[in-house]
């Protein structure tokens, strides 16, 4: 698979202070890429400098062979990029339909081609509430709008940040199968989450971040069973006897 994006020597930050430090990175087409790390490592912020949100002061950042940093967020999104912020955040005094019909905003032409229903086939109660203000879903309902938003632009690469955040296990699941619905149809996706396990689960390959530097990139699988991960992330404690991670 060839890259889709790629992300070179990305340092980044808000005014003087620098957040992202010679970030290296890869998506390649079709692919879930998760990134975990602790609070305040970064993550939210590289995926607000991929979709332009965020100034990067070094670096490149290339998606389909296009360099796009410090574009306008619009036009990122009109290459391709979607950008889910953390916690959804729909439009709360807008319909279901009006929040979709905004995610389509930049790539217009998708509504003549059925777009809404490919977003209601995957999110069947979108069209149960279509009608409704989007303050009064439940907090499961809001993040599957927020995703089906992020979709109705018909993106290349969907970016979601924390799509489990505030959310009862049993919307996590259900968000997650929704998600893995995703992968199936093809869809590449980067992923920053909090929750190790589902991420890993859903990922085929990830990267650590920490302190604004990647520290650890594997494959889904072996990041869930590396001791830093285990220990430091799972709250697993090490054997001593054994110096494995139980």
């Amino acid at each position: 698979m060839s890259d889709l994006l790629k992300i070179d020597g990305l340092n980044a930050g808000y005014g003087k202070v620098s957040v992202l430090h010679d970030v290296a990175l890869r998506v390649a087409d079709g692919e879930v890429v998760a990134i975990i790390g602790p609070n305040g490592a970064g993550k939210s912020t590289l995926l607000k400098a991929i979709s332009g949100l965020v100034r990067s002061s070094s670096g490149a950042i290339t998606f389909a062979g296009q360099l796009i940093q410090d574009r306008a967020p619009h036009d990122v999104t009109r290459v391709g990029v979607s950008y889910v912020p953390e916690g959804g955040r729909p439009f709360p005094n807008m319909t279901v339909k009006d929040n979709l019909l905004m995610g389509a905003y930049v790539n217009r032409a998708n509504l003549k081609d059925g777009v809404l229903d490919e977003i209601y086939d995957i999110f069947p109660v979108l069209r149960e509430r279509e009608g409704q203000m989007a303050r009064t879903l439940s907090g499961g309902e809001k993040q599957m709008l927020a995703i089906g938003r992020g979709l109705a632009s018909r993106p290349r690469l969907l970016m979601l940040d924390e799509p489990s955040l505030g959310l009862a296990p049993k919307l996590v699941d259900e968000i997650y199968q929704k998600l893995q619905a995703l992968r199936r149809l093809g869809l590449t996706v980067l992923l920053v989450e909090q929750n190790i396990t589902y991420a890993l689960e859903l990922a085929g390959r990830g990267y650590v971040l920490e302190n604004g530097r990647v520290v650890l990139e594997d494959s889904g699988q072996e990041l869930a069973h590396n001791t830093h991960i285990k220990a430091h992330y799972l709250g697993l404690v090490p054997d001593m006897r054994t110096s494995e991670v139980v």
